[in-house]
């Protein structure tokens, strides 16, 4: 065999080594991170009746190529989900849900402090240039309406500043139902989980059709 021959074969069999891998990174599919709280974790639920696990079934039964990673982590706060974000990040995720900030407002906690984190995470998926579908919570009552009002306005504002799709409250249409909640009264039951998904699900395929519109690069 000449050696032009060989050089050609050479050339032929990279070509198909990067095709292949080109093809495996296109079949790939879309990894989104499920960053937050017990909300998320499925506190009280089988893992496969957790948010992340619903979610990831009723987009695969539209035939959307998915995998959610479950970042929850059952009694955190915004502080504890910064804290950990460097960790999460760890599992290279293209896209992310960020649910958090209901513990801060069981908590009471000053609402500069749950947004000063929550500005946080956000500006960190901005560096890594992940796309975020951000959803808002609500603060218990018995702090009174003054806290209830700048609790609420922190994930509305940071919505607005960041440019985000914005749900404004993760619990909707399962808060105060308790067919739809664990005897609790505060976490959703596997049937709320999925009210939570039916729910969410437009603004969650909205974030798969901006990702496939930028070319699924991030």
């Amino acid at each position: 065999m000449s050696f032009l021959s060989r050089v050609i074969l050479r050339y032929g069999a990279l070509v198909m080594v990067v095709n292949a891998l080109m093809g495996e990174a296109l079949a790939a599919p879309v990894r989104i991170l499920a960053l937050g709280d017990s909300l998320t974790a499925g506190f009280g639920l089988p893992a496969e009746s957790a948010f992340p696990a619903r979610l990831e079934a009723a987009l695969r039964a539209e035939g959307r190529d998915v995998r959610l990673i479950n970042a929850g982590v059952s009694g955190d706060t915004t502080q504890g989900g910064l804290a950990r974000l460097t960790w999460a990040l760890a599992e290279k995720p293209d896209l992310a849900i960020l649910e958090l900030g209901a513990n801060d407002g069981l908590r009471g906690l000053d609402p500069k402090l749950t947004r000063a984190n929550l500005d946080a995470i956000l500006k960190r998926f901005e560096r890594e240039r992940i796309g975020v579908l951000f959803t808002g919570m609500l603060a218990p009552p018995n702090y009174g309406p003054a806290y209830e009002a700048e609790f609420k306005a922190v994930f509305s504002s940071l919505a607005r500043e960041h440019g985000l799709l914005f749900y404004p409250f993760f619990l909707d249409g399962v808060t105060g139902n308790p067919r739809l909640t664990l005897p609790d009264g505060l976490h959703p039951s596997a049937q709320g989980v999925d009210e939570i998904v039916r729910r969410i699900l437009p603004s969650v395929r909205q974030l798969l059709d901006r990702h496939a519109a930028q070319g699924g690069a991030r």
